[in-house]
């Protein structure tokens, strides 16, 4: 099932997009249940499919990606924070900040949360996931080396693109994650290849920072990073979930 959030007019909402039309639902972390509502795809806006209060992203958390950098995988998920105003969504401009000399892509599976999660237990851990949706950890990546904490480089508005939906049928452990800089495949990886995996990182963030229903894990980036110049068309491909586009301002 894939859910989505969708501008048509002034009317804002989710629903349930099937086949090329959507049926509005009230609330996604409710009830999936339609409302008899539709509109064609092709009339509506893609939005970013949740509204997450915080977005926890996971780094050096695939074996290639750690080689690629010559650095050791961390023996604990290395957490940090991107904001919710670093929030896009599917066909909105990534724009470069002012002093920044190189920005990167990073292709990422993203995991949503359905429901508030204190605490939880690998046994139980997909219980409190809604679903999967495709995620670009849009990086400076000067001012990263430049700075000992990484709110500058990593949670910069518009660094978040988050999209095109939510697929809730999908094995976190076997998903490529993919993005193509200008339609040239830049990087290629498989979340078997995650250090910590969905069900290790729910469990792990959930019981020293609670999850609230929307909240979105980035789980890290394989092997390929590289910049982007303006004018540049990134595209992040998640198999089973589809295609994130953004164009760089």
């Amino acid at each position: 099932m894939k859910i989505v959030r969708f501008a048509a007019g002034r009317k804002t909402g989710y629903g349930i997009l099937k086949n090329d039309k959507i049926e509005r639902i009230a609330n996604p972390y409710r009830s999936l249940k339609g409302t008899g509502e539709f509109f064609k795809l092709s009339e509506v806006k893609l939005l970013a499919p949740c509204l997450p209060s915080k977005i926890i992203a996971i780094g050096l958390n695939y074996y290639s990606h750690a080689k690629e950098v010559k650095m050791d995988v961390p023996k604990e998920p290395l957490m940090f924070f991107k904001p919710s105003t670093s929030v896009i969504g599917p066909g909105d401009k990534i724009v470069r900040p002012a002093g920044c000399q190189r920005l990167d892509y990073e292709a990422e599976l993203g995991v949503v949360i359905g429901k508030k999660a204190v605490k939880v237990s690998k046994e139980k851990a997909l219980d409190y996931v809604l679903g999967y949706t495709c995620f670009n950890d849009v990086t400076a990546r000067d001012w990263q080396k430049i700075d000992s904490q990484w709110a500058r480089a990593k949670g910069s508005d518009t660094f978040s693109p988050i999209g095109p939906w939510i697929e809730t049928e999908l094995d976190p452990d076997n998903v490529s994650v993919e993005a193509y800089l200008n339609g040239k495949q830049v990087q290629k990886g498989n979340t078997n290849d995650l250090v910590f995996n969905t069900v290790a990182l729910v469990s792990y963030i959930s019981n020293v920072i609670t999850l609230l229903p929307g909240d979105v894990i980035a789980t890290g980036t394989p092997a390929g990073i590289a910049p982007m110049q303006s004018g540049d068309v990134i595209e992040i491909v998640c198999s089973g979930i589809g295609t994130l586009k953004n164009t760089v301002a």
